[in-house]
């Protein structure tokens, strides 16, 4: 029987057998094209993560505190260097990739862009009818060169800083003093006077609270704070940079590269220059010149004015170094620049001052009548301390906690209302906070590490990190 076409046509289309394979060679076509195109995408996307790396680490590499005092021009051979260590051993790739690196430069702070772009070869290119899938990526770094800084080191040198270090040197000079004169018997502070003898009592005695310390080798709070200074500007042993002699000052100063100067003074009720700003080592000449305040005799500061005590002016104090500092630059080593200004302040954080009727004292204060004027004890007003940071000057503050005393009549008439619920939470401790720089205060208790505070407190203000941005 003959077979018209339109018939061979139909049982051709009716016809089931050996479909399945008809089916899948129909459905090779495109199975081959979506697995050459997943097996070259996955091959390019891991050439991409390396080129990614390769160019986080470039512009990481110019950034490094190092490669900041560098030229522009070092900075990017830095770049290109650390980014070919990678790209010049990668296959597979049209051609090694070259990159962009871009770097922008203002004040202190560089930014550093590494760009590249190139072609992952395909395996199925005759499948895909493409040679090559192309690959790019940038990172950006950014990081700011540790500036040149004026230090301006404000201490608390009043009877206050006589206290005790520990408490068992409070207990210790407590027992030691024991038959002074009314004034001055079983005190935890060794008050310097001039004129002990002159202090009311049966007791009478030519040696102050001071000279007993001395004698009985006990520990004052000034001493620490001498020490801490000591350690900042003459003698520190855990200078991580080899052949460094010195202070924290000059160690640090070696590590950034950096120059430091450094001011010391003293306040109490006056302001007291020890040594303007010089170099490090001049300035830790003058630390000899830290000494606690001199009174005449209980009740009278200075010869003259014995009507009661007094001797704390901090607001005085940082109205003086303010008036001392010139506008603060961006501490660059470009023609023009200036050092940047920072103020270093230690202190326990209480006024005590000698103020007219017509001046203001905290409302919380219990003001005593000295002749037609007031003795005021009040936390630092930190009004001053606005004004000096909005010239763009930095303010550090290192809090010696007021000591509670709850056994002290006077304590606890006039001060313990700021220093509650505790040294470190109350009025005190807050408006030191408010007064410091953001991130720029630390507090350190009774018997506490005074010069690993400071210490780690200047460390924290000349220190400087890279990080990447993108």
């Amino acid at each position: 029987m003959k077979l018209t076409t339109r018939s061979c046509l139909k049982r051709f289309v009716t016809d089931r057998r050996a479909n399945v394979a008809i089916m899948l060679a129909l459905a090779t076509v495109p199975l081959i094209y979506l697995l050459g195109m997943a097996m070259d995408y996955t091959q390019a996307l891991r050439k991409k993560n390396q080129l990614d790396a390769a160019a986080d680490a470039a512009a990481i590499a110019a950034v490094r505190p190092a490669m900041l005092l560098q030229t522009d021009s070092a900075a990017q051979a830095a770049a290109a260097a650390v980014f070919a260590s990678t790209a010049n051993s990668m296959s597979g790739l049209t051609q090694v990739p070259s990159p962009t690196i871009t770097i922008t430069d203002s004040g202190l702070q560089r930014t550093v862009t590494v760009s590249y772009n190139t072609q992952s070869i395909n395996n199925f290119r005759m499948v895909l009818g493409k040679a090559a899938w192309p690959i790019n990526g940038s990172s950006t770094a950014r990081a700011a060169s540790a500036p040149n800084m004026n230090f301006y080191l404000v201490l608390d040198d009043s009877p206050s800083m006589a206290i005790g270090a520990t408490q068992d040197d409070i207990n210790h000079l407590i027992s030691y003093t024991s038959s002074q004169p009314s004034a001055s018997k079983s005190c935890g502070f060794a008050c310097h006077e001039t004129h002990p003898n002159l202090d009311t009592g049966a007791n009478a005695s030519t040696v102050d609270n001071l000279t007993i310390a001395r004698n009985k080798g006990v520990t004052l709070r000034i001493d620490l704070v001498v020490n801490a200074v000591n350690q900042l500007l003459v003698s520190w042993s855990n200078c991580p940079q080899s052949g460094v002699s010195g202070g924290v000052m000059q160690c640090m100063s070696a590590l950034n590269n950096t120059t430091y100067k450094a001011g010391l003074y003293t306040f109490d009720y006056n302001f007291n220059t020890l040594q303007s700003p010089t170099s490090p080592s001049v300035a830790g000449g003058a630390i000899s010149k830290i000494q606690l305040m001199t009174v005449d005799h209980q009740n009278c500061v200075i010869s003259g004015s014995c009507t009661t005590d007094y001797g704390t002016d901090i607001e005085n104090a940082l109205t003086s170094v303010n008036g001392i500092m010139p506008n603060p630059g961006l501490g660059s080593n470009q023609s023009g620049d200036t050092p940047q200004e920072v103020v270093f302040l230690v202190t326990d954080g209480v006024d005590d001052k000698i103020i007219a009727l017509s001046s203001s004292c905290n409302v919380n204060a219990t003001l005593q009548a000295v002749g037609s004027n007031y003795r005021c004890q009040q936390p630092l007003n930190p009004a001053i301390c606005t004004t000096i940071k909005n010239r763009g000057i930095r303010i550090a503050i290192l809090y010696t906690e007021y000591l509670q005393l709850p056994t002290d009549s006077w304590y606890m008439g006039h001060i313990a209302q700021f220093n509650s619920p505790s040294s470190s939470s109350g009025q005190i401790a807050q408006n030191l906070q408010a007064c410091a720089s953001p991130g720029l205060f630390s507090d350190v208790q009774t018997g506490g590490d005074i010069s690993a505070a400071l210490t780690d407190l200047f460390i924290k203000v000349a220190s400087s990190t890279a990080s990447l941005t993108q």
